[in-house]
């Protein structure tokens, strides 16, 4: 007899997931290094205190905010939103997220769903997120949740030999 899935809540992260996300963050960092802004021994070498702080400020307001996937225990997913400094109407999805076991179980689209209620909720009808170009499998994934490649190309903030796709959806 297999057990059913641990029922898993997607919410806004609290100032008490310090620990936890961090412990996530690492991850992500290890399993998709290019994904993110950052190496694991940058994130590493930081303060438990940075961490905390950086959770603290996002699970408030209507600026910046971070949602996770909780089925107790280790977070299991991770997306981010925040406003776009140039163009008001839009947030800026960042840091997507989802450990590979739980992959292909819906918690990518919920986590990109509370990204996108809160960005409605904040006067932001619409989501725009950058992916490196020859990521198929995410590219593939976020095309399944409604968002389109817009045909621009930025530089990689990082590696300056690689391009990422911007692609854009409505809230």
């Amino acid at each position: 007899m297999t057990s059913a899935p641990t029922p898993t809540t997607v919410r806004r992260i609290r100032p008490e997931d310090a620990a936890r996300m961090r412990a996530l963050r690492l991850e992500m960092l290890a399993d998709a290094p290019l994904a993110f802004l950052e190496t694991v021994a940058e994130a590493a070498a930081r303060p438990h205190a940075d961490f905390a702080a950086r959770v603290a400020t996002v699970s408030r307001g209507d600026h910046t905010a971070q949602f996770v996937a909780d089925p107790g225990g280790r977070l299991v997913g991770h997306a981010g939103g925040t406003a776009a400094p140039d163009e008001p109407g839009l947030t800026l999805v960042y840091a997507v997220y989802v450990t590979p076991a739980r992959r292909g179980s819906g918690l990518l689209a919920a986590l990109v769903d509370e990204v996108a209620a809160w960005s409605r909720a904040c006067g932001r009808p619409e989501l725009m997120m950058e992916v490196v170009v020859g990521n198929d499998r995410a590219c593939r994934a976020y095309r399944k949740l409604g968002f389109t490649d817009t045909g621009v190309r930025v530089r990689h903030p990082r590696i300056a030999a690689l391009r990422e796709l911007q692609m854009r959806r409505p809230a």
